[in-house]
């Protein structure tokens, strides 16, 4: 997980604020691809601009296809098992330090994967390079 942010409301500034994030942390070269479901925060102009902008090769998934988006799909599964359902939630401010602690200083860095040999994210891309 490169890129995210919280919002009580799934529009195009949450997308577009979870890209910048991404493409600062990594500054992608062009042709990467970016693959999407079919949202209408993803399909939104100001989010195609800036996917162009940053040379992206756009992907989306086909219409009614939950399969080929299984990478996030099993992220939001393990997200919210893992920290999301075990704890109550008093202010957006502390799900989202708790959101940065979950991501930075487990998911990326410590939990194994099996679609990845079973190495982190982190010793996946490090090997990977």
């Amino acid at each position: 997980m490169i890129g995210w942010a919280i919002s009580n409301r799934m529009k195009q500034d949450l997308a577009i604020r979870a890209l910048n994030m991404a493409v600062a942390l990594r500054r992608p070269p062009p042709g990467c691809i970016h693959h999407t479901d079919r949202g209408a925060q993803y399909c939104a102009h100001d989010y195609q601009k800036l996917l162009r902008k940053n040379g992206f090769n756009v992907s989306m998934s086909g219409k009614g296809n939950c399969y080929d988006n299984s990478a996030v799909e099993s992220f939001f599964k393990s997200l919210k098992s893992e920290l999301v359902w075990r704890r109550n939630w008093h202010t957006r401010r502390d799900v989202e330090i708790a959101l940065f602690e979950y991501i930075n200083g487990f998911y990326n860095p410590r939990r194994k994967h099996s679609a990845l040999g079973w190495k982190s994210p982190v010793a996946f891309e490090q090997r990977a390079a």
